[in-house]
């Protein structure tokens, strides 16, 4: 009996151990102490994204236009136009090109006008013999190349207007009929640039750097057939000298000419059309026959110091004095015929002044319009006073 209470005894606490073993649990680590606790990674502060910053002009030049679709001529570049109903030309404006193109043969008419080509090549032309019209307007050319000038003899037409230039380019083709210079930085013309372009009609050097000291007795030798000479908006003082006779119309209107030497434009016997606009023009330095040219029909003397009206030839038709200092007209002075009475108003239409238009608005004067001017200028169409 003892022995198996014994027994049971010993069965109780085994059982009692397995489960008290079953029940315990692995602890957590002791907490360390606060001063050997590592310190707390701070957190980062935010910051935007770093981006680079935008150039004020992205690219210096705007990239070429892509170039178009294929033409019905196999020689045409790609970034130009070949008109099929026009096959002597080629269109290669305003598509933002560096350099010329290789020019076909058959092309007699280019426009390269609004690009950003700063030379001419040789390679670009060595085929485009037969040209004949020429835009280069709005580029960067500083200077030609002589020898794409020399293989172009059949060039007729000549455009550079709004470029580089520093002088008139040298080696130009004989044949040349119109050269325009325009709106360059041109402060120096080259001697005998001139002296083979007897074909020459058209010279426009306007808004320029010409100063007097440009021009010479032989400047233009060689222009024997120029008709219209364009040399607005330089920074001359006085009127050039051995300007080409044979000259149509000339315009110098936009400089500082102060005074017109005596018989100055006799030297002109076809000039018809004379500009001096916006020049610093006074009865002082202007003597009384300057204007009396048989063939002159149009007078522009706008915007000078004049303070009288100039004596002018009875065939004028058209007299802008408009902004001057002008505070008096005397009819019967400034009359290139006799006056007529009043009676004789009508008669001897054939003979009397041809002026039919004369601006005086801007000056000092008062209305009415004087009589006597009236009756001198018989045929005035329309006066603005």
């Amino acid at each position: 009996m003892k022995a198996a209470f014994r027994l049971l005894l010993l069965l109780i606490l085994v059982l009692i151990s397995e489960v008290n073993g079953q029940r315990r649990k692995p602890g957590r680590k002791p907490a360390r102490p606060t001063s050997e606790r590592k310190p707390a990674r701070p957190t980062p502060e935010w910051k935007p994204a770093r981006l680079t910053p935008e150039p004020v002009e992205p690219t210096e030049l705007p990239p070429p236009l892509p170039p178009g679709p294929p033409s019905v001529f196999p020689d045409c570049p790609r970034e130009c136009f070949c008109p099929p109903d026009f096959p002597s030309a080629l269109y290669c404006d305003s598509r933002n090109l560096r350099k010329v193109p290789l020019i076909p043969p058959r092309i007699h008419y280019l426009y390269l006008q609004n690009n950003f080509i700063d030379s001419l090549p040789e390679e670009s032309f060595k085929n485009a013999t037969e040209l004949r019209w020429v835009n280069l307007d709005n580029n960067r050319i500083k200077k030609l190349d002589r020898r794409v000038m020399e293989q172009l003899d059949s060039l007729v037409f000549l455009y550079l207007e709004k470029n580089q230039l520093k002088e008139v380019p040298s080696f130009l083709p004989a044949n040349l009929e119109q050269l325009r210079l325009s709106r360059n930085q041109i402060s120096k013309i080259p001697s005998g640039v001139f002296n083979k372009l007897e074909h020459l009609v058209l010279l426009d050097l306007h808004h320029n750097k010409l100063s007097d000291g440009v021009f010479n007795k032989n400047t233009f030798r060689g222009l024997k057939n120029l008709m219209q000479l364009n040399l607005a908006h330089n920074i001359l003082r006085k009127l050039p000298p051995g300007l080409p006779s044979a000259v149509h119309q000339l315009f110098l209107d936009r400089n500082n000419i102060e005074d017109i030497p005596d018989d100055y434009f006799k030297e002109f016997p076809n000039l018809a059309f004379l500009r001096l606009n916006y020049n610093q023009i006074s009865d002082k330095g202007l003597p009384k026959n300057s204007f009396n040219l048989s063939n002159l029909l149009v007078l522009q003397l706008a915007h000078n110091k004049l303070t009288t009206m100039p004596f002018i030839n009875p065939k004028l038709e058209h007299l802008y004095l408009n902004d001057n200092s002008i505070e008096k007209i005397n009819g019967t002075q400034i009359c290139p015929t006799s006056l007529v009475t009043f009676q004789d108003f009508s008669s001897d239409l054939e003979n009397s002044p041809r002026l039919r238009y004369l601006r005086l608005d801007g000056n000092q004067l008062k209305p009415p319009i004087p009589l006597d001017l009236m009756m001198c200028f018989r045929l005035l169409q329309s006066v603005v006073f």
